[in-house]
């Protein structure tokens, strides 16, 4: 088991496992460089944990490229500046959706208050800012291109969706913005800081994207069909905050096309007229969502996303093996010990194949 990943491969798991135990030393060590003002809300998400999927992805994709730079330290950097990023968005998140608890404790704004949350957030993002800054000019574009399309998603999530703009479209490209960008640049770390090649970054940043859209249709789904005692987040969650997450969009478009049965208006009307603040009025919309075909379809669309993504890892071999050549041939390595080399990197990518295929199903069948 590496962070929340359980891999088919303990040869694969053990190369990795050292690495995160690093990242996870290094991520409580800068968000605790401050002060004791500072430093309570900086590192409180931090300690509460969390599934560190982002860097696990990222050690991964490391494995692609050079065996000697895959645990190394820029790699681990990276996996922290990419946490930091994560943790950053959640305090934003949670001041946005007045949100009282996260990962099973109170909320930062609920203990220090709004501004102190937003600021908390800003100085995770320098810090991470200040960590890719030391992996060179193309893994800061990177951050700053991903930390862009991050703040776009979460705008198109809260301004009004311009009229004719079909919704389930656009809670997609939200999806891929606010969650898939992040996971697909960790990716691209992984592969990119190991000189895996153009072509593996490529292919396992859209493996990448598209989970992460995966990854949060299963979330929709599991806010509605969740336990709380194992989600520990109260069913409808979602609802009660006033976000339309996939089942209700569906609905919706059902709407907009005159094809929304019986059942459907009913929670439609309920949405618009109960007060989703009342357990047991909240409790009867997440019920009735449960029994609705809309569930299962975004449980099926989550499965969907994951199967493209598994997809995408068609011609992963290729792409490594022609980025190994490159590299060898830089190093000057040629005869038996490049002819060795290459055949390590084949056995070595059908090992980390096997293993994002076992993170794609780890991220939607916990929706199952």
């Amino acid at each position: 088991m590496i962070g929340s990943l359980s891999l088919s491969n303990p040869q694969l798991e053990s190369r990795i496992s050292g690495a995160l135990e690093a990242v996870e030393a290094r991520l409580l060590d800068v968000v605790t460089r401050a002060d004791e003002t500072i430093n309570p809300p900086t590192s409180h998400l931090a300690k509460a944990g969390g599934k560190r999927l982002r860097p696990t992805l990222a050690l991964l994709t490391a494995q692609l490229g050079d065996p000697a730079l895959a645990t190394g330290e820029g790699v681990r950097d990276a996996c922290v500046a990419v946490e930091l990023t994560h943790i950053a968005t959640l305090y934003h998140d949670d001041v946005m959706d007045e949100a009282p608890l996260r990962r099973g404790a109170p909320s930062a704004h609920a203990v220090w208050g709004n501004s102190a949350a937003i600021l908390t957030g800003d100085v995770l993002v320098a810090r991470a800012s200040q960590l890719v800054a030391a992996l060179g000019p193309e893994a800061v574009l990177a951050q700053a291109t991903t930390f862009e399309r991050l703040c776009m998603g979460q705008l198109h999530e809260t301004l009004p969706r311009p009229a004719g703009t079909d919704p389930v479209a656009h809670y997609i490209q939200v999806l891929a913005d606010k969650t898939g960008s992040l996971i697909a640049v960790a990716a691209r770390y992984g592969a990119m800081l190991t000189g895996a090649g153009r072509g593996v970054e490529r292919i396992v940043e859209d493996f990448a994207e598209r989970i992460g859209v995966a990854f949060q249709l299963a979330d929709d789904v599991i806010d509605l069909a969740g336990d709380s005692a194992t989600t520990g987040k109260t069913p409808g969650t979602d609802l009660r905050e006033g976000v339309d997450t996939m089942p209700v969009l569906l609905l919706r478009q059902a709407l907009a096309a005159g094809e929304l049965d019986a059942a459907g208006q009913s929670i439609l009307s309920a949405l618009s007229s109960s007060d989703l603040r009342d357990d047991d009025a909240l409790a009867q919309v997440v019920a009735q969502l449960r029994e609705h075909p809309v569930l299962a379809r975004t449980r099926e669309m989550a499965a969907d996303w994951a199967r493209q993504a598994i997809a995408a890892l068609d011609g992963l071999e290729e792409a490594v093996l022609e980025g190994t050549r490159e590299r060898l041939a830089a190093q000057g390595a040629h005869g038996p010990e490049a002819e060795a080399a290459v055949a390590e990197a084949r056995e070595r990518t059908a090992e980390v194949r096997a293993g994002m295929e076992d993170f794609a199903h780890l991220l939607v069948d916990r929706a199952a």
